[in-house]
């Protein structure tokens, strides 16, 4: 049986309504891009501001132009995270500061932020990591108290809640993700959330080329094509292509999370006497979990090799298995700019030498899981001490 990392679930509604685009003539930004930024604002309360781009990296991206970083400036954010985080940091011209997160949770820690502010701190980046909130009230407190942007990095956290409010609905800027790994997806795609007028409206220029007026208007009937460039932009947009899946797996995304939960649960029961993978834990603050990813750490005491050994012989049993994530302050680059060694966040380094993501899909079956966690046995008692 071969079980595959991720398999997104895409049904007869989505493969219709892009059918539908695809016969209007109409495939780039236009009409649903629209409905799918109006809809996901109204999910969020309608407080803030949707701007649809073509990735989470990209809006990451113009999230932090909007901040018109210099050199000297500073962005505190995590090490354990996609590079894109940080990548963005680097090419917005300022330095990335790393805070150590919890070592059974994975959340930065605020108490961490608080030690890394300096005067030339811009911003705070916190990672929502594989489905579970931040601490958000701590870390906008230390925002607010020290004039910094707050910028949600929610790539996993499609349908969150912390303390029963969605991460994103009353952000400065909140970036998700609909990667085909992710909890909804667009086959690529993303959207940023902000409760500033003036903010989105910046955000739609740098995603568009930095010019005032996107396709769909300037190719309406009666209207003129002329446009004017504001400012240097991007190529960011999302195509109607992309909202019409979003808009059909939008409308299942608490069944879909529910189903995530249901299959976490039973992983929780299923590994409960396998004692050389430690899952994850939950926050210990009220939140909504939306499960992106099923987490673990193997215990490095309890078996010969060490965790790419481990996750080798997983994938050769037909095992799909992820990476979330090596540290970043210990990739080459970043070694190689600032001198980033080991031992400068201890939690971070522990559970980037021992972790790793099992399949967690709505598609999966329990006989998967269940042959899932059989084969992590049989690795272990292979490789047993």
């Amino acid at each position: 049986m071969n079980i595959p990392f991720c398999r997104p679930t895409i049904e007869e509604d989505e493969i219709k309504e892009v059918v539908d685009s695809l016969k209007s003539g109409w495939i780039t930004t236009g009409p649903k891009v629209v409905r799918f930024e109006e809809e996901f604002k109204n999910w969020a309360g309608g407080k803030v501001s949707a701007v649809s781009v073509n990735s989470a990296t990209a809006g990451l991206h113009i999230s932090l132009k909007c901040l018109d970083l210099k050199p000297g400036d500073e962005v505190i954010t995590t090490s354990i995270t996609w590079p894109s985080t940080v990548n963005n940091i680097e090419i917005c011209g300022a330095t990335p500061v790393f805070a150590d997160c919890d070592r059974d949770t994975l959340q930065i820690l605020p108490s961490d932020i608080e030690k890394k502010i300096t005067p030339r701190t811009r911003a705070v980046i916190p990672v929502h990591f594989a489905g579970a909130p931040v601490d958000l009230d701590e870390i906008k407190a230390l925002c607010c108290e020290n004039h910094l942007t707050l910028i949600e990095d929610a790539a996993h956290a499609v349908g969150t809640r912390y303390k029963g409010r969605l991460v994103g609905e009353d952000s400065e800027f909140c970036v998700f993700s609909f990667h085909p790994i992710k909890n909804i997806t667009t086959g690529e795609g993303g959207m940023i959330l902000c409760k500033s007028e003036e903010n989105a409206r910046r955000l739609r220029l740098l995603r568009f080329h930095g010019i005032s007026r996107d396709a769909a208007k300037r190719y309406q009937r009666g209207s003129s094509p002329q446009y004017e460039v504001i400012e240097p932009g991007f190529k960011y947009n999302m195509l109607d292509i992309q909202a019409a899946i979003g808009l059909h797996q939008f409308k299942k995304l608490e069944r879909f999370n529910e189903r995530r939960r249901e299959l976490a649960r039973n992983y929780f029961e299923l590994l409960k006497d396998v004692p050389e993978v430690m899952p994850l834990l939950p926050p210990k603050y009220p939140h909504t979990h939306a499960w992106h990813l099923f987490i673990l750490r193997l215990d490095l005491n309890a078996v010969t090799v060490n965790r790419d050994q481990f996750i080798t012989e997983l994938q050769e049993e037909g095992i799909g298995i992820g990476l979330h994530f090596p540290a970043i302050h210990l990739q080459h680059y970043y070694r190689e700019k600032y001198g980033f060694k080991k031992g400068m966040l201890p939690n971070a380094e522990w559970n980037s030498e021992r972790l790793f993501s099992i399949p967690l899909y709505p598609l999966l079956t329990e006989k998967e899981q269940e042959k899932v966690v059989e084969t992590i046995k049989k690795v272990i008692k292979r490789r047993k001490r």
